[in-house]
């Protein structure tokens, strides 16, 4: 180590020697001594080389190939680890590299912009500091024509700092689209690749922007057909992912029509390829996450989606990943999809809540086919609460307005042990969502009474645990909503009629200092006591004698209006 540290002091040394000459080769000696040696690179940081290679790099006497190998230098520290990067900006190297882009000399400007490029992308850098001084936006978009590295850096620096609705404000009023679109057809890939990135983060949730980028030519053609073309399957999958990104946030900001061909033909069917497990894990969540905004709002979007490829099974395979036909040799890799396999997850869940969010024919078609309510149910067992809230979550969504044959599914598949499990599970948030989906189970009288037959004694206990229990309002609140359905059933409401204690917990809850819990108990009475139901009478006599109806009179005095209309 004090080897090390002795070399290192002599690097540094070398930078103050009064010979303009032995401090270049020092300069270029301590380059050398850092290219991948990220040890080195800390004890130079540690022994204060920056602040003496930014003097040199701002000193007017200092030659131009003093100055851009002090730049390069500082390039190649700041591709060492996040701490190096943290010392180089509190030593305020970002005013001074930005500084240096005023001279002429382009070798230098290249240097001073990879090195800007290599910290702004880093995530520990205050995007904020590139729109400190207003004069450096507008000398960037001036810098674009110097040469393709000027374009590729400047590019990248604008996508990883274009962050707020404020940053894409700032880039468009100084002429970004403008400047960045004949960028779309450079000879250089690495150019086209970040320009493109550029609209896709410019673009994104912002009106203002897709409506200009519509009307943009590049080269006579309009630019979503540049970006169509730059979907084809013989491009590289960046390419085709960020283009399918640009066109689906100008359309989802209005700017394209969801029904257009180059959204229907090209966008969709590209995102459908990239859910597919050819892909990386990256690309799998990335392609997932896109399509499930792109047709979120839209029914047809959606219904093309489901018959695409085999979207829904492709999906099933998110959840098995990495599974054990899985093609990856690389052990880091398998490594480091292990570690993100919980994204691929998260996507699925956003792509099937919203391939299902508008149509009932293609929530029955992901369901059922696919046999993804067994994966759900089966993340439901998660030692992950964040896992089991997403698959009962999920299954909620699917019993939503569904028919008999998804919720019998859904309640065959999880078992009536696992949903008594859930509803005494510690995590609240799983709590609620098992109600919501025993809520949904037992909506429309058929399938209330179905399953009240077939698991009546169960539901009933968990309903008297719950309401017994200490629990929250809105816990509470959902359990008596549950039971109000119970009541709306035709068969089913005599398990409620014929438990005492059950009507008189109903009778508590009315007289609660909670309007929505008074509310939620009223509603259950006014269910058993319906007037065109056979027995309601017999009902009516029954809750008469138990003292009902004096609650009641009491209620219709109550200061919520909801409450006394009830």
């Amino acid at each position: 180590m004090q080897e090390v540290t002795a070399t290192s002091r002599h690097y540094v040394d070398r930078l103050f020697d009064p010979d303009p000459q032995k401090v270049l080769q020092g300069v270029i000696d301590m380059k050398n001594a850092v290219i991948g040696n990220n040890k080195q690179k800390a004890n130079l940081i540690v022994l204060g080389a920056v602040p003496r290679l930014l003097y040199l790099l701002q000193q007017g006497s200092s030659s131009p190939e003093l100055r851009t190998e002090c730049a390069v230098v500082l390039g190649s520290l700041a591709m060492g680890t996040e701490n190096n990067i943290k010392s180089l900006v509190d030593c305020h190297i970002i005013p001074a590299l930005l500084q240096g882009l005023l001279y002429p000399d382009l070798i230098f400007i290249e240097a001073c912009l990879r090195c800007l490029r290599t910290v702004f992308i880093s995530p520990v850098t205050p995007v904020q500091l590139l729109y400190t001084d207003p004069t450096v936006i507008p000398h960037l978009m001036s810098l674009l024509s110097r040469s393709q590295r000027t374009q590729e850096y400047i590019t990248q620096i604008f996508s990883h700092c274009c962050k707020t609705p404020e940053h894409q404000t700032v880039l468009f009023n100084y002429g970004a689209i403008q400047n960045i679109a004949p960028l779309l057809i450079s000879p250089s890939y690495k150019v086209r690749m970040q320009a493109l990135k550029c609209f896709s983060v410019l673009a994104y949730e912002n009106t203002q922007v897709s409506m200009t980028l519509v009307n943009v030519l590049v080269d006579g053609e309009l630019l979503s057909q540049v970006f169509v073309r730059m979907m084809q399957r013989d491009q590289p999958i960046e390419m085709q992912l960020t283009a399918a990104k640009c066109l689906t946030y100008m359309c989802r900001a209005g700017a394209i029509r969801t029904d257009d061909s180059c959204i229907v033909l090209k966008t969709l069917p590209c995102l459908v390829r990239m859910c597919s497990k050819e892909r990386l894990l990256e690309e799998r969540v990335e392609g997932a996450e896109t399509l499930a905004y792109l047709m979120e709002p839209d029914v047809e979007l959606q219904r093309i989606a489901s018959t695409t490829d085999h979207l829904v099974a492709m999906l099933a395979d998110y959840f098995k990943y990495p599974s054990s036909v899985s093609a990856i040799t690389d052990i880091k890799r398998l490594d480091h999809d292990l570690k993100h396999a919980h994204e691929l997850r998260q996507a699925a869940f956003k792509l099937y809540a919203s391939l299902g969010s508008n149509d009932e024919d293609i929530r029955k078609k992901p369901i059922l086919e696919s046999g993804v309510i067994e994966l759900l149910c089966s993340l439901t067992q998660s030692d992950s609460p964040a896992l089991r809230v997403n698959g009962i979550w999920a299954l909620m969504n699917m019993a939503f307005q569904a028919d008999q044959k998804v919720k019998v599914e859904i309640v065959r598949s999880l078992g009536t042990e696992q949903l008594f499990r859930l509803l005494s599970d510690p995590d609240t948030n799983v709590l609620m969502k098992t109600l919501g989906l025993l809520r949904n189970l037992l909506s429309t009288r058929p399938h209330i009474d179905q399953i009240m037959s077939s698991h009546g004694k169960q539901i009933m206990q968990a309903v008297t645990l719950i309401l017994e229990g200490e629990h929250s309002i809105e816990v509470k609140e959902q359990t008596l909503c549950i039971l109000a359905n119970i009541a709306d059933g035709n068969t089913a409401k005599e398990l409620i009629m014929t438990n005492d204690d059950m009507l008189q917990k109903i009778k508590y809850y009315m007289g609660h200092s909670n309007v929505k819990l008074q509310l939620a108990a009223t509603f259950c009475i006014s269910n058993l006591i319906w007037n065109e139901e056979d027995g309601s009478q017999e009902r009516q006599d029954k809750l008469r004698e138990m003292g009902f109806v004096d609650i009641l009179h009491k209620l219709t005095q109550a200061s919520d209006p909801n409450l006394s209309d009830r």
